[in-house]
């Protein structure tokens, strides 16, 4: 069973991970989205190490409230730490420069397709839920149906002031009526909002969107084994942005949508995401 650890790579950054497998196996950082929380990994860090896998998810830079550095200082929630940090983790769980796997979803998924742009050597497989390859995405956002930029409209909101005491207001209402609409268990729900449903979590994590600004950085062509596993009652992400994905990775690539499921397929479809999962991993060993 996944075990509650620390793990701290510098000065006022100290990370609550989930963690479980035999140390030296083959290693899997998991990279959780916005608005859930590392616990949205729960059942594939547990059947990761029932197959012979260290599998790794921290709560990220702002959720842990060991690592929340000062918001006044936009830098400290920029992607380039975020990825710093995934890749400090990675080091710290006892592997060095090894390489290792690397999953993400949403926003974790956003740093995913980064770290495999910046560092292809050191990341034997990628899998990315929900969140396509930003030149996709972007292009998809620029279209004249206005489809997704509809779909994303969320994204400059969370730029407002008051986002915060919006997203929170009435007991996490807006949280409380998205998450069961795309299918997260109530006992899901209530294990993300034990980490974000509180002001200086929300805080930093819609920090993240304030360093960002509304529009993601272009990437390269991705050269690492892609997993991209979409599900097409998305409410954020419409099929031409993940559909277009294809055309940025240039490694072995593998596209499964997941007929009737939304935004937070590992909540929702577990046994389906852990099966390909697993899959993928196994076909692209360390």
């Amino acid at each position: 069973m996944p075990q509650l650890e620390q793990i701290t790579i510098a000065p006022g950054l100290t990370f609550d991970v989930l963690a479980a497998g035999e140390a030296g196996a083959p290693l899997v950082v998991l990279l959780h989205g916005f608005a859930e929380s590392m616990h949205c990994w729960n059942a594939q860090v547990a059947v990761l190490a029932n197959t012979g896998y260290r599998a790794v998810a921290p709560s990220q830079r702002g959720y842990s409230p060991g690592a929340r550095p000062d918001l006044n200082e936009s830098l400290n929630y920029h992607i380039d730490r975020l990825m710093d940090d995934a890749m400090a983790i990675a080091g710290a769980s006892g592997y060095g420069d090894a390489r290792f796997h690397l999953v993400g979803h949403d926003w974790g998924g956003s740093i995913a397709w980064s770290l495999a742009d910046r560092y292809p050597q050191r990341i034997a497989s990628l899998t990315v839920l929900s969140r396509p390859h930003p030149n996709a995405f972007n292009r998809a956002l620029q279209m004249p149906d206005g489809e997704q930029a509809r779909r994303s409209k969320h994204h400059r909101a969370f730029l407002d002031p008051d986002a915060t005491d919006v997203v929170l207001a009435d007991n996490a209402k807006w949280l409380r009526d998205r998450l069961p609409a795309n299918g997260v268990p109530a006992t899901t729900i209530e294990r993300h909002l034990s980490i974000l449903g509180n002001k200086p979590a929300m805080e930093a994590a819609l920090a993240w969107y304030r360093a960002r600004g509304a529009v993601r950085g272009p990437l390269g062509l991705i050269r690492v084994p892609t997993l991209f596993i979409w599900g097409d009652a998305d409410d954020t992400v419409g099929r031409p942005a993940a559909e277009g994905t294809i055309e940025f990775v240039v490694a072995p690539y593998r596209f499964e949508v997941l007929p009737g499921v939304g935004h937070f397929a590992a909540d929702q479809s577990p046994d389906r995401v852990n099966d390909l999962l697993l899959q993928h991993i196994a076909a692209h060993q360390v």
